[in-house]
């Protein structure tokens, strides 16, 4: 049976190129549902090549593009992607339900074994169930060998920690982990150094460097744009489940010169430029897109002088990732002068103001977390109660899971729910879920028809 699937693959493939070659394209329409409920799933992402197209209220699509493979995904839901040749008239396609829950690993977390191995136990011993693991560091150094040739040039790769990732992210998934790569984008001191003519400087017309002493890039750039993104591509090509850019702003500091001269609408339209271009070039991937801001940007109605606009940055990103670590809320929030006594409302609170202003629902929003020592309010550490207090807000609220920040990767289970619900797991690139291809559950006698159209 395997062998035969194998050859099915193969012969797609054979028709694939065929028909880039003649300049056809295939059109496939099919229905999506939820694999639980078999209910449809409007709205949902199906991609072919650089083809994309939404799911009708009633689940349905229509799409054409050349291409392998049939890309599927949703707010909430696990990706797949399923092989042309595997596609059957008749046949609904199904997502299962999903809610990232992940700890943070630095690339030197991901790549030592006490530390991933610590992490691992943890997840396995609680309802976390993904990982965050920097592609791109806070100094600009890529973790892994990169196809991308300017990462060589300018020396971003010296110092390679992950020595095989696409055989981490095959462990992963097959433990049924969701993988996301965090890239931190305009602060780079490894580019700013080596281009000069890329780099932020002073009004005296020195390479501007920030608190830690780091260069950061123009955010006007589209050099820096293309640099960044092909690292992003580099990551959903090694099997990243999600693309998580960081630093995706202008920095917090006054007098500085760039490329063009600054103003709110020339920052936020740089920022939202950067994550639209991006969006546009991962198409093919059948990623999720994420960006990380800060927690007052949600209370600020102005771009916070960084280029951060909520409902802008909205409309570019599957998920939006307020940093809402209490320590960082230095003046508080309304009715709440110190935040680190109150961690379950600066949560709650930041992430019904996030939805109020951009009208979307609690699923587009996915949550930083504090699980490291206050810094701002006196040093008071953050345990498993203040842990349990965030994780209940965000739950509360409904988002799309949560994230734990602790920039030295060390976690404990205490205030983290048990293990519960669904496991699913991903095998052979593809998901295994209740309602797959193949199985007849969430059947709806809708036919997938596959078509040629020349371009």
């Amino acid at each position: 049976m395997k062998g035969y699937k194998n050859i099915k693959n193969i012969c797609a493939s054979l028709l694939a190129a065929l028909l880039l070659v003649s300049g056809n394209a295939a059109a496939y329409s099919g229905m999506v549902v939820d694999a639980l409920t078999c209910n449809p799933i409007p709205g949902a992402f199906v991609t072919l090549g650089d083809s994309v197209v939404r799911t009708a209220r009633d689940g349905h699509f229509q799409i054409s593009g050349q291409g392998t493979v049939l890309g599927l995904r949703a707010y909430g839901y696990r990706r797949r992607e399923v092989p042309v040749g595997d596609l059957k008239e008749d046949e609904t396609l199904s997502l299962a339900p999903f809610k990232p829950k992940a700890l943070y690993l630095s690339s030197y977390g991901a790549a030592n074994t006490r530390l991933r191995e610590s992490a691992l136990d943890i997840i396995g011993k609680t309802d976390l169930n993904a990982v965050v693991i920097d592609v791109k560091s806070d100094r600009g150094m890529i973790a892994y060998k990169t196809d991308v040739p300017l990462a060589t040039e300018i020396g971003a790769q010296k110092m390679i920690t992950i020595k095989h990732i696409k055989r981490l992210m095959d462990d992963l998934h097959q433990e049924g982990i969701y993988t996301i790569a965090r890239i931190v984008v305009f602060k780079d001191n490894v580019l700013a150094l080596a281009r000069p003519d890329l780099a932020v400087r002073t009004a005296g017309g020195a390479i501007w460097k920030d608190r830690e002493g780091l260069a950061w890039t123009d955010p006007f750039s589209k050099q820096v744009w293309d640099y960044n993104i092909d690292v992003a591509v580099a990551a959903a090509k090694d099997g990243f489940d999600e693309i998580q850019f960081d630093y995706v702003r202008f920095p917090d500091a006054k007098g500085l010169v760039f490329s063009r001269s600054t103003t709110e609408e020339s920052r936020v339209s740089a920022i939202s430029g950067f994550l639209a271009e991006a969006r546009k070039r991962l198409i093919p991937y059948n990623v999720f897109l994420s960006a990380d801001i800060f927690g007052y940007v949600i209370w600020n109605r102005n771009d916070t002088g960084i280029g951060q606009n909520l409902e802008e940055m909205a409309q570019q990103v599957d998920y939006i990732s307020p940093m809402l670590y209490p320590s960082g809320f230095q003046y508080g929030i309304p009715g709440y002068p110190n935040p680190v006594l109150h961690p379950h409302q600066i949560v709650y609170l930041s992430l019904r103001k996030a939805e109020e202003r951009t009208g979307l629902p609690p699923v587009r929003f996915r949550p930083w977390l504090q699980a490291f020592r206050d810094y701002a309010f006196g040093g008071k550490p953050f345990g498993g109660e203040e842990i349990a207090a965030q994780i209940d807000a965000a739950q509360t609220f409904g988002s799309d899971g949560w994230m734990l920040w602790n920039p030295r990767n060390v976690y404990t289970t205490a205030g983290l729910p048990s293990k519960s619900g669904m496991v699913t797991t991903i095998r052979e690139g593809h998901l295994s879920n209740p309602g797959g291809i193949g199985t007849g559950i969430c059947s709806r006698n809708t036919p997938v028809k596959m078509t040629h159209l020349a371009r």
